[in-house]
């Protein structure tokens, strides 16, 4: 009796250790101008790359002890910590550079540094000569990226023992930093939904805007959508997009017996299905995954691919948070990988706001075929 209390109390522990901060999202109505041409875009990047690393200048500061209250945990695993933050930083002064290039069409946060040392300089202080025009911006961007980088730093203290989309395992792994400078690519996760759902609406709404996403499907989903209506073409429903796989089941692949007959199913209902939507990625459920599973992931011809800007549509988040969560990384990070959820019914209007205040920033959309047999 004693073992078992001891065993189900552990147990609990690991759990409340694990759980998920609170969503985040920035009300871009903070922000004084709209993202209407590239160098707009670049002045609201070249703000929110130093407003973050002011913010991860400042966690540096903290020793373990009070890093670990601060994320609400007993144990971190600071080497893990120490390697994101110093990936953070490398992005970061990339993503600055880049920033930098239209300074002489306007010189807002434009600075003459010339190492990352100088952009930690530059953020340490820059908040107080940001200039009245921008001034009411500045403490909620501030707040927002505090609880970013603790909702990251949380994942990082957590891995290996719970792996997530923060780190790779390995470097066949895929994560949206091998992209050019504002690309980004939709992906969507967790479906398919029944016939008539959220799924079928989302995917004619991007055939509609001709763009197409990467739809990572559940294989006991698939089974069902086609059991309740009959055989169901799925592949029609996936026309001009492209399908990877999340295995049969929504669950976690990492403690899973059972992981590899889930990927074997799934990727033969896929390639039998929709031979030509078919793409060889895999998107583990939560982000985890086994660290010995590259060479099985190899003999199947996947690759993993991970995330790294969630948009968050399954939180308490509405739809415009989550577009505002999602356009606010797109600054931060500059390229990346897009996650959404497509059973769920914030997922479309929150693409449509972005798709509608990003229209002339001078991004663009990743092909989803390029990009999955990108090596």
């Amino acid at each position: 009796m004693r073992i078992a209390f001891a065993v189900l109390a552990g147990l609990f522990s690991l759990a409340v250790q694990a759980a998920p901060a609170n969503s985040v999202s920035f009300d871009r109505s903070h922000w004084p101008e709209q993202l209407d041409s590239p160098v707009l875009f670049d002045v609201a990047s070249r703000a929110q790359i130093l407003s973050f690393a002011q913010v991860l200048h400042e966690s540096e500061m903290l020793d373990e002890r009070a890093l670990a209250a601060r994320l609400g945990l007993r144990q971190i695993n600071l080497a893990v910590i120490r390697s994101v933050r110093a990936r953070m930083w490398q992005r970061l002064w990339e993503n600055f550079q880049q920033a930098q290039l239209s300074c002489e069409q306007d010189a807002s946060f434009c600075y003459p540094l010339d190492s990352m040392a100088d952009l930690r300089t530059r953020s340490a202080t820059f908040a107080t000569d940001v200039g009245e025009f921008y001034k009411e911006w500045v403490e909620p961007s501030h707040q927002f990226n505090v609880r970013y980088l603790d909702e990251q730093l949380r994942k990082a203290a957590l891995f290996p023992q719970t792996s997530s989309e923060i780190e790779r395992l390995s470097n066949g792994e895929r994560s949206g930093d091998e992209l050019n400078d504002r690309m980004f690519l939709l992906t969507f996760v967790g479906g398919p939904g029944p016939v008539g759902s959220n799924t079928d609406l989302l995917s004619d709404y991007l055939r509609r805007q001709k763009l197409g996403a990467v739809f990572f499907v559940l294989g006991n989903r698939v089974q069902q959508r086609r059991d309740m209506a009959q055989g169901a073409n799925v592949a029609a429903l996936y026309a001009g997009q492209c399908v990877g796989i999340q295995g049969w089941e929504y669950r976690s692949h990492a403690q899973w017996q059972g992981w590899q007959d889930s990927l074997r199913r799934s990727q033969a209902q896929v390639q039998g299905l929709m031979p030509e939507q078919y793409v060889p990625l895999f998107r583990p459920p939560y982000g985890q995954r086994r660290a010995d599973g590259e060479a099985f992931m190899a003999a199947q011809g996947l690759q993993v691919s991970l995330w790294d800007i969630d948009a968050q549509d399954d939180s308490a988040l509405d739809a415009e948070q989550s577009a505002q969560r999602v356009m606010t990384l797109m600054l931060l990070w500059r390229k990346g990988v897009i996650q959404f959820h497509d059973t769920l019914p914030k997922a479309q209007p929150a693409l449509e706001w972005l798709l509608q205040h990003t229209a002339q920033s001078g991004i663009g959309w990743e092909d989803c075929m390029e990009y999955a047999h990108l090596r």
